[in-house]
């Protein structure tokens, strides 16, 4: 599957003002294909009206991944673009989960982890990547509860992960 254009989505045919595709094209952004896992696992499920969002990294659409320590080799700056493109990749899940991203009716829950050095202490700028480019696409369905932690490592030493929980419109 190759990147997803703002005429691809099905809310942007100008009916409905403000879609969460009309913003993404907005903010210039063109979904790339949703990353695959890189274990035993799958990037999505839906349970009646919740969509649960394994989580995801800062893969670049030609794969390239984002890696080392926040607070280290990677600053604060570098880390929040690398959540914001862990952002987009959850929405190209999502969009491929559910087809249409106005089938979201909110963002409940992120999880963000932030792989940095142990006297990092500003792991809530960098989710913030994620969480001002979800409130961007939603506006006030985007706000979301939030947990931004630090760990010693993460799979292939990528420098965010962050999953998501996501409401549906019935």
């Amino acid at each position: 599957m190759t990147g997803v254009r703002v005429n691809q989505f099905p809310a942007a045919a100008g009916k409905v003002e403000n879609s969460p595709y009309q913003r993404l094209a907005a903010l210039g952004i063109t979904l790339p294909p949703p990353p695959p896992p890189i274990a035993n696992f799958v990037t999505h499920v839906v349970e009646g009206n919740m969509l649960y969002l394994s989580g995801q990294g800062p893969r670049e659409a030609n794969g390239f991944l984002h890696a080392g320590k926040v607070g280290g080799g990677v600053s604060v700056e570098e880390a929040y673009r690398h959540a914001r493109l862990t952002g987009i990749n959850l929405l190209a899940v999502m969009h491929e989960a559910l087809g249409d991203l106005s089938r979201v009716k909110r963002v409940v829950k992120l999880l963000g982890m932030v792989n940095a050095v142990p006297e990092f202490e500003d792991h809530p700028s960098v989710i913030n990547g994620c969480s001002d480019l979800l409130i961007a696409v939603f506006g006030a369905a985007g706000e979301h509860a939030r947990s931004a932690v630090g760990f010693g490592s993460l799979p292939g030493n990528i420098t965010v992960e962050i999953e998501a929980i996501v409401a549906l419109h019935g």
